[in-house]
């Protein structure tokens, strides 16, 4: 069994240890918040450049869909482009008809296609057939090739969105 003396040194350690802990995460923080500063300028006219660029490339790819029948999509440089089936987009006016349309015509599937609240779950139609769709009253639409341009190289887009979001926090 320790003594108050002993545990009143050990804890005089430990809030030592913690002291100094705090301080170089403190200075890492700052050297961040500096590179952040020093940087951000660059990375927002490299973002903007990437845009401009993106979009030349897309108008350039979008005019001439004859250069993707075979193979749809090419890497250049490590960027993938060309063309690529779109996943489509479901749309309906009235829930209510479509939930009644699928327990009318799919009661097999209505529970993994409605949710309690009796909207139609979007996600789970897109399993379906479009001939299965028109019986329930959805549109299928956006599912005509779409230009593709995917860098296959890095997860830079992600450390970049990343960055621009703190930076946007920052300045608000």
């Amino acid at each position: 069994m320790a003594t108050l003396k002993e545990i009143e040194a050990l804890t005089l350690k430990y809030s030592n240890a913690r002291g100094k802990l705090a301080c170089d995460v403190r200075a890492l923080q700052g050297m961040i918040d500096e590179a952040k500063r020093s940087f951000m300028p660059a990375i927002k006219r490299h973002v903007a450049a990437a845009k401009d660029a993106e979009a030349l490339l897309h108008t350039a790819i979008e005019g001439s869909p004859a250069l993707f029948v075979k193979p749809r999509t090419v890497t250049i440089m490590g960027i993938k482009v060309g063309f690529q089936k779109g996943k489509g987009k479901i749309s309906f006016d009235d829930a209510d008809k479509v939930v009644a349309l699928i327990e009318k015509h799919l009661p097999e599937l209505a529970e993994a296609l409605i949710v309690e609240t009796k909207k139609p779950i979007k996600d789970a139609l897109l399993n379906l057939s479009v001939d299965e769709l028109k019986k329930i009253g959805c549109r299928v639409t956006g599912t005509g090739d779409q230009v593709l341009i995917k860098d296959t190289t890095s997860d830079v887009d992600k450390l970049v969105a990343a960055l621009l979001e703190e930076d946007e926090e920052v300045e608000a």
